[in-house]
């Protein structure tokens, strides 16, 4: 499978709409309405379930115009197939567990918050290339880190959706906290 992976910029936006408007969550279509746009959520948890999937895709749309969204899209020929949402710590308003994110100690810090992989794609090691890309592009711009947040357990496709612990420990990362359902992992940069 060739695969072309290319950083989110305001000229994506389409495709970037396209993926989440038809492949992201066929398979699941409760979470249809996100457009990745719950860590960038200024509300609750609460008040972000009263969001409609339009409003998400018309807030996600203009965080990327504004180049506030950052992040890879994969495609296979022309067409997006996967999406990594990666960004600076602080630009994500919202933490793992919808409480605000604390501000980053010890250096610039990247967040890696989600993976979401078009059905029928994946295993197939898409995320291992939207990964390695975020952390060679991250690297270039003066990061001293990056974070990821992956769950704990055996879980779905869809609840693995920060990423496996495995994939993270495969390339580089380590465990830097613990928590009761998930870790918080990084790369030094």
């Amino acid at each position: 499978m060739s695969i072309t992976i290319k950083a989110l910029k305001p000229e994506l936006v389409d495709d970037f709409l396209y993926f989440f408007d038809n492949l992201a969550f066929t398979d699941n279509p409760d979470w249809a309405k996100c457009y990745c746009h719950f860590y960038h959520f200024n509300g609750t948890g609460k008040q972000f379930e009263n969001t409609t999937a339009e409003q998400n895709r018309n807030a996600s749309k203009q965080l990327i115009l504004k180049k506030k969204m950052h992040g890879y899209l994969a495609y296979k020929d022309q067409t997006p197939i996967g999406w990594c949402n990666a960004n600076e710590k602080e630009n994500f308003s919202q933490s793992m567990l919808g409480k605000k994110i604390i501000k980053a100690s010890g250096g610039k810090i990247a967040s890696i918050v989600c993976f979401i992989i078009a059905p029928g794609h994946r295993r197939q090691g898409l995320a291992r290339q939207l990964l390695q890309t975020a952390c060679s592009d991250f690297k270039t711009k003066d990061y001293d880190c990056l974070e990821a947040y992956p769950r704990k357990g055996d879980l779905s496709d869809a609840l693995h959706y920060h990423g496996p612990l495995s994939l993270f420990e495969s390339e580089g990362f380590t465990i830097h906290e613990e928590f009761k359902d998930y870790y918080i992992v990084r790369k030094l940069i």
